[in-house]
């Protein structure tokens, strides 16, 4: 008896003869679906009567037949049909719902709502390519009066590939799927990419595509990328913003994004045009980003955009990829005018981005054939932080707007700005920072109520009297000049915070109309009419007027040249003067006024200029409770010293009891030998002057050093001796020598 499992010979031979011919065999259609692929490869015409399949098999196969009737038709299986012919079918009007509208009056574009089903479909798997290369073989009804196009009636689903083999202008309706729509390079037609599509796969435009026009607007909102291998050229209907979020990828030489917009229309890129190095047409992608910013062989990683008279803006403030990350040697940016208007670039990110190639206004690769005809704004999005790593060549305006960061220079390489021309002006409401480590660069017409920064090594210059800007003015480091009556009297604070931080005031005065401060060099004079803070050092002369004050902080302002108060009052000696108050904070004024001694702040002491003469003059305005202590050397309570012309008498209980003051007598430098004996002579050394523990100063001593005071504070008899040896040689020459208040 036999096993059951015994299968003879000739049965596994009748089985696998029965695998073979399903392996082959199409797959099942539904019912009520027509399958028509014995037609398809007969080359036969084929008459649609509801919905109609294909299945193709391996390999390519080309149709020379048409499709016409009333249906649908689906490819499907593992190879390619090519269509010769134009084919031309409908819906069946029960699945016809779209509504077509022409809009706009005197500028007329057509949009398309609810879409109908599509009318084609391309299974996954499958590709349907429209054309041999010529200008037939495209499927689609065209019903409609659009202006400016033919809008196709067909819609089609693409989940395998649709290549578009076309040399005419032609569109193929809504486009959904997820797989490719594809155009080879090479192939001069151009698609009319119109309308709102729910495509989520890819577009390969390999020559040229039209996305969007004046008479129809576009949107991609879900496709996963553009792989641009030509021209896609991005136009809008008039008072119309496009926004595609897609990245775009190039693996071909000289490929292009080139926007065009109409009055009042914008178009925003969200996404980055990369160089693609792995993926395909179906996926692809980068693997270094790096890639985009070094010369690849043969420049095949070379991509630009050309900006035609167009609103442009890269980011939408959620992203801070740049739409053009690369340098000269990898992209290229142009800005033109067309039909009388100039173009305009806005950079909107939420976090720091770089643009390290030019932004010029050539031919295509030739971009610094001219300079670029528009302007260029970084908005006002929080975080965003845009840099220039390249050297700019664009005519028009830049604005920084209020909250954003403009740098120029980063180490990608130094930037600048074209300087000159009456639209050439940077209008500066944000913050704008110079980093250039190597090249020197100029700016002029700077204006805003923004800040500047200097932080580089190279030296920044800034130019004419059109520097206005009202924010503050930083150097950090390197070298921030002045030139040709450029000031910075309009900007409300001035500060140099390193020692390697330099102000080159151009051979002329610097006006500080409100405060300077910090603790690097001001080369030139300084015409003081706000504050000005001890720690700086001035090679040329510093003059005070009526309303100038300064302050003397840890670290003493140190002048080269004169120095001189309102009225003509010339405090120098030797060239030189310092001030100096002492360690810590201090809660103490020292001020020369022509009244009584001006009120003290907390963290300050002060000179502050008079008229000549000089009544009184506070040198320490003690503002706690405690008395002073100690006095400077050979300025015991009562000395007399001359200062100028007029004699005064110091006391260390003057205003409101606890003040260092002197006080104009009426002797006069010749005054008897008895008179001064009476009020007490001494050289002015530099014996320290303390405020006690507690009050509003606490202990810290306070000491107005040789230079201002053991320079300027002169006993009335050494003075009509016409000088004589210092006491105290103990003691460091000109420095202060604290002794603390208990």
């Amino acid at each position: 008896m036999r096993s059951p499992l015994h299968i003879s010979a000739a049965v596994v031979g009748a089985l696998a003869t029965v695998a073979a011919l399903l392996a082959i065999a199409p797959p099942a259609v539904a019912a009520g679906v027509r399958d028509v692929t014995a037609d398809v490869l007969a080359n036969r015409d084929v008459t649609l009567a509801g919905d109609t399949v294909v299945t193709v098999p391996s390999g390519t196969t080309t149709y020379d037949g048409v499709f016409r009737g009333l249906g649908t038709l689906t490819v499907r299986g593992g190879g390619t049909l090519v269509l010769s012919k134009d084919s031309d079918f409908t819906l069946p009007r029960a699945r016809q719902r779209q509504v077509v509208r022409t809009q706009g009056g005197n500028h007329p574009y057509t949009t398309v709502g609810d879409p109908d089903p599509p009318a084609i479909t391309v299974e996954r798997g499958t590709t349907l390519q429209y054309g041999t290369g010529g200008g037939t073989g495209l499927i689609g009804h065209f019903p409609y009066d659009t202006p400016g196009y033919r809008l196709n009636q067909l819609n089609v689903r693409v989940d395998g590939t649709l290549r578009l083999s076309l040399t005419r202008t032609f569109n193929i309706g809504t486009i959904s799927g997820t797989g490719l729509v594809t155009q080879p390079r090479g192939m001069w037609g151009t698609l009319d990419l119109a309308g709102t599509h729910p495509f989520s796969g890819v577009i390969d435009n390999g020559t040229g595509m039209a996305v969007g026009r004046p008479e129809y607007p576009v949107s991609l909102p879900d496709a996963r990328a553009i792989l641009n291998q030509g021209s896609w050229i991005i136009d809008t209907p008039l008072n119309q913003t496009i926004t595609l979020r897609q990245d775009f990828y190039q693996r071909e030489y000289g490929s292009d994004v080139n926007v065009h917009t109409r009055p009042g229309s914008k178009v925003v890129l969200t996404g980055q045009y990369s160089y693609s190095d792995r993926g395909g047409d179906t996926d692809p992608s980068l693997s270094d980003p790096d890639i985009n910013w070094r010369a690849v062989a043969h420049q095949v990683n070379k991509r630009g955009t050309n900006i035609e008279g167009a609103d442009v803006r890269w980011g939408d403030g959620t992203t801070h990829k740049i739409f053009m990350p690369g340098t000269k040697d990898t992209v290229y940016i142009n800005l033109h005018e067309a039909s009388g208007r100039r173009s305009r670039l806005t950079f909107d990110y939420d976090g720091p981005v770089t643009l390290g190639a030019p932004i010029g206004g050539g031919r295509y690769h030739d971009t610094l054939a001219a300079p670029g005809a528009g302007d260029v704004v970084v908005a006002g999005t929080k975080g965003n932080d845009v840099t220039f790593a390249a050297a700019q060549y664009y005519d028009g305006s830049t604005t920084v707007e209020k909250g954003a960061v403009l740098r120029l220079g980063s180490a990608r390489g130094d930037g600048s700005l074209l300087t000159g021309g009456d639209r050439r002006r940077i209008v500066n409401d944000g913050t704008l920072v110079v980093r250039n480590t190597r090249t020197a660069i100029s700016l002029s017409r700077l204006g805003g109520g923004g800040s500047l920064v200097q932080s580089g090594a190279a030296t920044t210059t800034l130019t004419g009297s059109a520097v206005t800007y009202t924010g503050t003015t930083t150097v950090r480091q390197g070298t921030l000049a002045l030139k040709d009556g450029a000031t910075l009297a309009n900007s409300r604070a001035v500060r140099l915070t390193s020692a390697q931080a330099r102000l080159d005031t151009g051979g002329s005065a610097l006006r500080v109309a409100s405060t300077l401060s910090g603790e690097g060099t001001v080369a030139g004079s300084v015409t003081n009419e706000g504050v000005v803070t001890g720690g700086l050092t001035v090679t040329g002369a510093y003059t005070q007027n009526d309303q100038g004050q300064l302050v003397l902080a840890k670290t003493p302002l140190k002048v080269s040249g004169k120095v001189v108060l309102a009225g003509g009052l010339d405090l120098s000696t030797a060239g030189r003067a310092a001030a100096t108050a002492g360690a810590g904070t201090a809660s103490a004024r020292a001020s020369v006024s022509s009244g009584a001694g001006t009120g003290g702040d907390s963290g300050e002491a002060s000179a502050k200029a008079g008229k000549t003469p000089v009544r009184e003059i506070t040198v320490l305005d003690h503002t706690g409770d405690t008395p002073t202590t100690g006095a400077f050397d050979g300025l015991r309570e009562g000395t007399e010293v001359k200062l100028a012309d007029t004699v005064y008498r110091i006391t260390y209980r003057g205003g409101d009891g606890n003040d260092v003051v002197l006080t104009a007598t009426a002797a006069s430098p010749s005054a008897s030998a008895s008179e001064r004996a009476s009020s007490g002579s001494a050289t002015a050394g530099t014996r320290s002057v303390s405020a006690g523990r507690s009050g509003a100063f606490g202990w810290w001593p306070y000491v107005l050093a040789a230079g201002l005071l053991g320079g300027l504070l002169v006993p009335a008899s050494r003075h009509r001796r016409g000088g004589g040896r210092r006491r105290g040689g103990g003691r460091r020459r000109g420095g202060p020598h604290p002794t603390h208040g208990r």
